[in-house]
Order: structure tokens, then C-alpha cells, then sequence
């Protein structure tokens, strides 16, 4: 299968680990502040081992590969990690959002609704997972961008299932919670595929392509999911979630390589 549809459609598969994540409120069962703050740590703690091991590390490796010696691949990882942070912080002042638990962000929105503010900074958060996976298979690193699929996809099951219970808390029903956290969860895939097209096309863009996408996961979870972890977790819960989250996915890059 060409690089491109397989980044796309393991982003896909990933993203839909969000609508999966969603399906127990379903159930007739309340979960507690803290058990939702200890499973915003696991994703978070995933996410930031798949910044480190599947995207920064191979970034320089293939910088290196590429003829640039290592001082060089570092300065190229650093400015990939620059750009990718500014990115998302250009779009998290462009674009009006709303988050659960930090209240509302960028431009003020007067006609749009409330719902659909949520949805935007839900997207914000997963374009650049599904960017992340789309680069890793568009590479051509299958193994080590299964591993990230797989991470992406583990931190979506309890990213999904927070996001519905904040809608249910919002008074929506569940099944309209489940429908819309599986809506936001389909942003990854078209991540996915210009992550993937562009390291196809250019393999020389591929440590850039890397070191952007490290930067924009990076700034979600230093600008969103710690944030809220804090806010919910009531003290250490969340940092322990975060550790188990993190070395998870530190076992599954490099056993599966």
C-alpha cells in the first residue's frame, strides 16, 4: 500500500480510538474529577513518549542520514519544534475555541455556537497526532510508525471518553456525546494525510516534517493537558497517570522496533 494511504488510514483508525474512548458513558455510571484527571495523564504521558521516541529521535536520525552532521540535525529538530509550537499557537489565536475546562480562547465568536467552539479546540488537539502518523508511515519507518499509530490511538481511548463525559456535563445526551467526540476524532486523518503526502513527495522534508509535528504535540500538552490534569487530578493522581502513560508508550516504540 503507498505511504499516503497508509498514513492516512492508520491516522484514521487512530482517530477513531476517541469516538471509541467515548462509548462508556453509554453506561449508567458517573466517573469522578480525579478518575477523569489520572486518564488526561495517561494520554498526556503518551503523548509526550511519542514526541520523544517516535518523532524527535528519528527526526535526527534521518536528518543524519540525509548527509547532515549531528550539530546540524539537532538545529534542524530544533527549528521543527519551533515552527510546529508556533503554529499551533497561531492557531490557537486565530481560530475562536473553547476548552472544557480553561474557558475560552482566541478571537470572540458571537454567532457561532457554544458546541462548535468545543469542537474547534478539540481539533486543534488532534490535527497534529494525525500529522504525527501520517509523517512516520509517509518515511517509510513502518515499524516505528506503527508503534506511534498504535500510542495515538491508546491516548485517544481516554481523551474520547473525558471529552464525552465534559459534553454530558454540558446536558448533551449521550448519544450525541459519543457522535461528536467520534466527530473530532476524524480530523486526524486529514493530519494524517498531508503529513504523509509531504514527507512522500520530499523525502528531504522528512526531519522537518518530524521535528514540526513533535513541536505542535508538544504545545498541546504543555498548553492543554497538564493544565487540565492539574485542575482535575487533586494533587499527585495525575502526574502518576502521566508516568504510566509515558513509559506505555516508551516500551511499545522500542519493543516494536
Amino acid at each position: 500500500m503507498h505511504p499516503i494511504a497508509l498514513g492516512f488510514l492508520a491516522s484514521l483508525l487512530a482517530g477513531l480510538g476517541t469516538g471509541i474512548g467515548a462509548l462508556p458513558v453509554l453506561l449508567p455510571v458517573q466517573p469522578s474529577e480525579r478518575l477523569q484527571g489520572v486518564l488526561l495523564g495517561v494520554g498526556g504521558g503518551v503523548m509526550l513518549a511519542a514526541t520523544s521516541f517516535s518523532l524527535i529521535l528519528p527526526g535526527t536520525d534521518a536528518a543524519i542520514a540525509l548527509g547532515y552532521a549531528p550539530p546540524s540535525a539537532a538545529l534542524i529538530m530544533v527549528a521543527g519544534v519551533l515552527l510546529g509550537g508556533g503554529f499551533l499557537w497561531t492557531a490557537h489565536n486565530i481560530f475562536p475555541h473553547e476548552h472544557f475546562f480553561k474557558g475560552h480562547e482566541g478571537p470572540a465568536a458571537q454567532n457561532i455556537k457554544r458546541i462548535w467552539l468545543f469542537v474547534i479546540a478539540i481539533a486543534l488537539h488532534n490535527f497534529p497526532e494525525g500529522l504525527a502518523v501520517g509523517v512516520g508511515f509517509g518515511g517509510g519507518e513502518r515499524t516505528g510508525a506503527i508503534a506511534l499509530a498504535l500510542g495515538i490511538a491508546l491516548q485517544n481511548l481516554p481523551e474520547g471518553f473525558v471529552v464525552a463525559v465534559a459534553l454530558r456535563n454540558l446536558n448533551y445526551n449521550p448519544r450525541h456525546a459519543v457522535g461528536i467526540s467520534t466527530l473530532t476524532g476524524l480530523v486526524e486523518p486529514i493530519g494524517g494525510l498531508v503529513g504523509a503526502a509531504v514527507v512522500s513527495v520530499a523525502e528531504t522534508m522528512l526531519p522537518w516534517a518530524m521535528g514540526f509535528a513533535a513541536g505542535a504535540m508538544l504545545f498541546v500538552i504543555v498548553d492543554e493537558i497538564i493544565p487540565d490534569i492539574d485542575q482535575k487530578a487533586f494533587g499527585q493522581r495525575g502526574t502518576l497517570g502521566l508516568m504510566g502513560g509515558f513509559v506505555v508508550m516508551m516500551f511499545l516504540d522500542i519493543a516494536l522496533r
